[in-house]
């Protein structure tokens, strides 16, 4: 119970620090209304070409979009903490593993914590205009109440996915002189895979049935599917085993990783 108390202390303090940075979160409003139009735009000058040869209706897609720009800091893997690399690369973790505390759930609280505070002053002046726009850019009402029940828990468990993602490439920093390639690979991994560029029903359906396996399509695919009624019946349920699937594994595979480095690393100078 005492472990429990000292992240849920780091996840408050994250969480209320994060609620102060309100200018940065209108400039990241207004950029994600910009984007948005842009995707919603260039979509829907394709399916006025040829609207019965895409998997989604446009109206899933418009919803898709908006949702995606709301909860942005949810899925994002580039919005990561530099206070965390910088402090494997120039040594002050080591101020870290003198404190009585686990570093790999005190990190995942915190950066949970980061994420929440993001999304939580960005999203509701995103989802409010998004619901009063004319009708072909509005974000429509959820299928059903029981459809934003599974949206609401699917979301929350993309989160958690996305965090444990994250805190393997921080680990991972222990083993690097720059942690740099290790964020242009993964987040590259993460854009194209998770539907961030293009939702994964767009792929062919080979690529698609592979892409959905894999840690990626935990993340943003399945909740803002699961909103529009995209993803129901017995895949919806599959893709929420395979994200819980996966955030066991990948948090697994994070802590064992962590014991080991911290085990070995080594801080130069004095």
């Amino acid at each position: 119970m005492r472990a429990v108390k000292k992240y849920t202390s780091f996840f408050r303090l994250r969480f209320s620090m994060g609620l102060q940075y309100r200018a940065a979160a209108l400039a990241g409003v207004v950029t994600q209304f910009a984007w948005g139009f842009m995707e919603i735009m260039v979509f829907r000058a394709f399916y006025e070409a040829d609207a019965s040869a895409f998997p989604m209706t446009f109206s899933a897609t418009v919803s898709y979009v908006w949702l995606q720009q709301a909860f942005l800091a949810f899925f994002m893997a580039w919005m990561m903490e530099n206070e965390i690399f910088d402090a494997i690369v120039n040594g002050d973790v080591a101020y870290e593993l003198c404190r009585p505390v686990d570093i790999y759930w005190m990190w995942f609280s915190r950066s949970a914590a980061n994420r929440l505070s993001r999304a939580v002053l960005r999203c509701f002046p995103i989802l409010i205009v998004a619901g009063f726009l004319p009708a072909a850019y509005r974000m429509e009402a959820p299928a059903g109440a029981a459809e934003f029940f599974l949206f609401l828990l699917t979301l929350v468990l993309g989160l958690l996915v996305t965090v444990a993602f994250c805190m393997l490439i921080y680990v991972l920093a222990f083993y690097t002189v720059s942690a740099q390639g290790l964020r242009i690979l993964f987040v590259s991994c993460v854009e194209f895979l998770s539907g961030a560029v293009i939702p994964l029903p767009f792929f062919p359906d080979r690529m698609r049935m592979v892409m959905e396996l894999l840690p990626f399509a935990s993340m943003q695919n399945v909740p803002l599917r699961v909103y529009s009624g995209d993803l129901m019946g017995a895949a919806l349920w599959r893709a929420a085993g395979l994200q819980l699937f996966w955030l066991a594994a990948l948090t697994l595979a994070g802590k064992l990783l962590c014991r080991r480095a911290v085990k070995r690393v080594a801080v130069q100078g004095g």
